[in-house]
């Protein structure tokens, strides 16, 4: 008898066997603006982190596949605010100094005593050695030139995004346009072609969201699973929204909380390595994770090697959900279905060490299993449309509301924010000839204070003084600046000069295109 749960034998010599279903795996890369704002814990601290754990080894990955042939691999979203760090000569700098620090900290670490240690060291020596290589190598001109030939040979697709990342659904529809509008353009910019797809921001929806969408070229778009569930479609299938021609797609949360959830996945896993245990003296993760339920003193050294069966293990794991999915899918809808598995891309590297090398082997797995791999723009061509839906508010946060952008805890800077739209778009209707470097940057700034990264931080007490500290900070530069352009004072060009100075993102971001909306 045959399995009906073993991959499907070829149809005959000239073709293979259609695949069960698609799955379509979607990386969302994204920190708000840090250059010039701190160190140590969030600050830059936290950019370098994500840019050696994660970037550089998960781009490596894309790299290694698509050297290999393969394309359509994976959908990326990368946030216009973190491509603009990405290729910040200052940035650059102060990561490859940063860098050479790692690089030092790893000498001394494989000198101690403990054996652990020492191995641990000479790890971390070699991977600092291979991250100089890359920065001062196909890095050293930034993220473009790395990210441009993996987009033109169709190996990822590109998401694009607001300029900052701001929470769309409490945005002035007018600034809803100018943020993406600034976004799509940063993308056209770096990278030769404006992105057809983007990350709502914090999976955030809310209804005519995709009129704007539609008027400024965007195609498709990201939504969690309880947003489309809720509107009685099915995750399976893209649906087009609204009276529109705008498509979303939505999280599948059955598989992806199999990687990662508020409570469980595979990072939790007791041979991994631990994330929130430090050898003090030298900055390292020296543990694995041991249990749930093991103090940080008494967590068991780190062993590569049982990690990486762990990784073998678990992708093997991860490929049999998802294509146990798909089977579901195609008997319950009598065709082949699509499971999106998104995902922050700082997850694989930074927070989940393994998490790269489980992301090669599992997108080498599944088409073996018989699942096409393919992004979200190859799953509208493999025909995973359904029927037009129009959908509730929603985003992928707590209770799949609102309430972390918008709740009790952050509603004065909801008021704020508020505010501080009203008064730019005031002040920046006075239209004037030509571009004026001056009212950009007020509109540059207001950007930034509406990044949601600080309501976030603040909503889940992750460094939550950080995080009021900079939008108070924006607030105030806005303030001062919107001021003197309104008394036409002379000093606001240099007041400008100096805001531009260090939070000068988007060089082509024009103020009249706003004023445009108004």
């Amino acid at each position: 008898m045959t399995d009906p749960a073993a991959p499907p034998a070829p149809a005959g010599a000239a073709r293979a066997a259609e695949p069960i279903g698609s799955f379509c795996l979607v990386l969302h890369s994204h920190l708000p603006w840090l250059v010039g704002h701190g160190s140590w814990p969030v600050g830059e601290e936290w950019l370098h982190q994500a840019w050696a754990s994660s970037y550089l080894p998960v781009l490596d990955v894309l790299d290694r596949l698509g050297d290999e042939g393969r394309r359509d691999l994976v959908t990326l979203g990368v946030t216009p605010v973190l491509a603009a760090q990405l290729d910040d000569p200052t940035a650059r700098r102060s990561f490859h100094t940063w860098l050479g620090f790692w690089q030092a900290r790893a000498e001394g670490l494989a000198t101690r005593n403990e054996a652990h240690l020492r191995e641990l060291g000479s790890r971390e020596f070699l991977a600092s050695q291979r991250a100089l290589g890359e920065v001062e190598g196909r890095w050293s001109g930034g993220l473009s030139p790395v990210l441009r030939p993996l987009v033109d040979d169709g190996v990822v697709e590109l998401l694009g995004g607001p300029a900052t990342h701001p929470f769309q659904p409490l945005l002035e529809d007018e600034w809803v346009r100018f943020a993406l509008r600034t976004g799509l353009d940063d993308a056209a910019v770096r990278l030769g072609s404006r992105p057809e797809g983007i990350w709502a921001p914090e999976c955030g929806y809310r209804p005519g969201l995709e009129e704007h969408y539609a008027d400024l070229g965007v195609r498709r778009f990201l939504v969690d699973g309880p947003t489309l569930l809720g509107a009685g479609a099915s995750t399976a299938h893209a649906v087009p929204v609204g009276g529109s021609d705008v498509v979303a797609f939505a999280r599948d949360l059955e598989v992806t909380y199999r990687v990662w959830s508020p409570r469980r996945g595979y990072p939790g896993g007791r041979w991994y390595r631990d994330f929130h245990t430090f050898d003090h003296v030298s900055g390292f993760r020296p543990a694995r994770v041991t249990s749930t339920t093991t103090a940080p003193e008494d967590k068991a050294p780190y062993d590569p090697a049982r990690a990486s069966a762990a990784v073998s293990a678990d992708a093997a794991d991860f490929v049999d959900v998802v294509r146990r999915r798909l089977l579901d899918h195609a008997e319950r809808d009598g065709r082949p279905g699509l499971v999106v598995a998104a995902y922050d891309t700082e997850l694989f590297g930074h927070w989940w060490h393994e998490g790269p090398e489980w992301l090669e082997r599992v997108l080498r797995l599944l088409p073996a299993a018989g699942v096409r791999v393919t992004t979200l723009r190859g799953a509208l061509e493999a025909g995973h449309l359904g029927p037009r839906r129009e959908l509730g508010p929603g985003s992928w946060g707590s209770g799949k509301d609102w309430r972390v952008w918008d709740g009790e805890a952050v509603a004065d800077l909801v008021a704020a924010d508020r505010e501080l739209q009203r008064r730019v778009g005031k002040v920046l209707a006075v239209r004037t000839e030509g571009r004026d470097a001056t009212r950009d940057q007020v509109a540059r700034s207001a950007l930034l204070a509406l990044a949601s990264d600080w309501a976030f931080m603040i909503t889940k007490d992750s460094a939550a003084g950080y995080a009021r500290d900079r939008h108070a900070r924006h607030h105030a530069d806005v303030a001062r600046l919107a001021s003197l352009v309104e008394r036409a004072d002379p000093a606001a060009v240099a007041y400008a000069d100096r805001l531009r100075s260090l939070d000068g993102p988007f060089g082509h971001l024009d103020a009249r295109l706003l004023a445009d909306s108004l």
